[in-house]
């Protein structure tokens, strides 16, 4: 087996989300009165990625940051600066018109005969698919394999000096699909898929899970792979940082602001207890009205993915959130209380389900 740390693995996301990138979106879902842009889904899966790489060893780049969009030429000329290995990009299909819904669906990975390295961008377009496959496929959610394609024009494919491919995990006009963008544990899902192919092309042990009680603890002026981690997650949570590894006053902000948001010692330093918070490590806890913090979080992408309206999208239990867990437990014949115990939390979590198309 090769060693990760020799390689270099960039990840980008398609499109921007502040301001929403112009039509990359789902028709208006229902129940929810909006649509979901496809930076919803394509900036968590490429953190999660990331970090999953980073757990593996492998060095990484965050091709962008920001939330926002971003030139292609001004990816392609980030991208080329750092000599990468490899680049994956991760985005969403669309079909047809994008104002109806249809029954198109599936995943598929693309590569470019304009890249310099083609037959390397081939290799890791397959490996790719292979790994979505046995994430994606049907001993988990019976997801359609489209197999490999190729496409001409892309910049983040043709135009770059390292092998490269781009993962469409769905199609945003398919109803299901659509649904399954906001749901951070299929965000995490094809991200773990992708991380599959990428070890499978460098014959590096896949390691799928960071054991929070062994991580380092992080202050100001830490350094290295444990930093980006945190950064990483932080970015997870809504931060907007350079994932670089270096522990400096922006990542000294988001330490404390994360601290305070879930309870814990506002210390700035990340220890045990911060990193099984930020990495939402065990059974997750009781939610009431009140409750703050990253499980809140993910208690409200959960509910929008079933087309639940929490409200935005800001680990801030309030009314719109509490409204969205009893009309959960209405139609799922639970005790409708507004409290998310562990009954709740068994029908919620699962991938996909939730409200049906009118």
């Amino acid at each position: 087996m090769a060693n990760a740390d020799r390689y270099y693995i960039g990840a980008n996301d398609e499109h921007g989300q502040e301001p929403p990138t112009e039509g990359k979106r789902t028709p208006v879902m229902p129940y929810v009165g909006r649509s979901f842009y496809e930076n919803e889904f394509n900036r968590p899966a490429k953190y999660y990625f990331l970090a999953g790489a980073v757990v593996c060893g492998f060095n990484v780049y965050d091709v962008k940051p920001e939330t926002g969009d971003l030139s292609v030429a001004a990816r392609v000329a980030r991208i080329n600066r750092r000599r990468l290995d490899v680049l994956v990009t991760f985005a969403y299909n669309a079909e047809g018109n994008g104002e109806n819904f249809n029954s198109v669906s599936g995943f598929e990975v693309f590569f470019s005969r304009e890249n310099g390295r083609v037959s390397a961008s081939r290799l890791l377009a397959y490996d790719l698919s292979a790994g979505l496959a046995e994430k994606l496929g049907a001993e988990n959610l019976g997801a359609k394999n489209l197999g490999v394609g190729t496409l001409s024009g892309v910049g983040v494919l043709g135009s770059v000096n390292c092998p490269s491919a781009l993962c469409e995990c769905g199609f945003m006009t398919n109803f299901q699909e659509a649904k399954l963008m906001l749901d951070p544990d299929y965000q995490r899902l094809c991200a773990e898929g992708a991380l599959a192919g990428v070890c499978n092309t460098f014959a590096v042990p896949l390691v799928s899970v960071a054991d929070y009680e062994n991580l380092p603890v992080l202050r100001r002026s830490s350094r290295g792979k444990a930093v980006q981690l945190a950064q990483i997650y932080f970015n997870l949570d809504g931060a907007e940082l350079d994932p670089d590894g270096v522990f400096g006053p922006e990542t000294l902000a988001e330490t404390l602001g994360f601290q305070r948001q879930n309870s814990l010692e506002a210390d700035g330093i990340i220890g045990r207890e911060t990193w099984r918070t930020l990495l939402r490590k065990g059974a997750p806890p009781v939610l009431r009205e009140g409750s703050r913090g990253t499980f809140v979080r993910y208690l409200q992408q959960k509910l929008l993915s079933k087309l639940y309206p929490a409200g935005g999208v800001d680990g801030i239990f309030g009314p719109k959130t509490r409204a969205a867990v009893e009309a959960f437990q209405t139609e799922n014949s639970l005790v409708v209380d507004g409290v998310v115990g562990r009954a709740t939390w068994e029908k919620l979590t699962p991938i996909g389900g939730g409200r049906p198309l009118p």
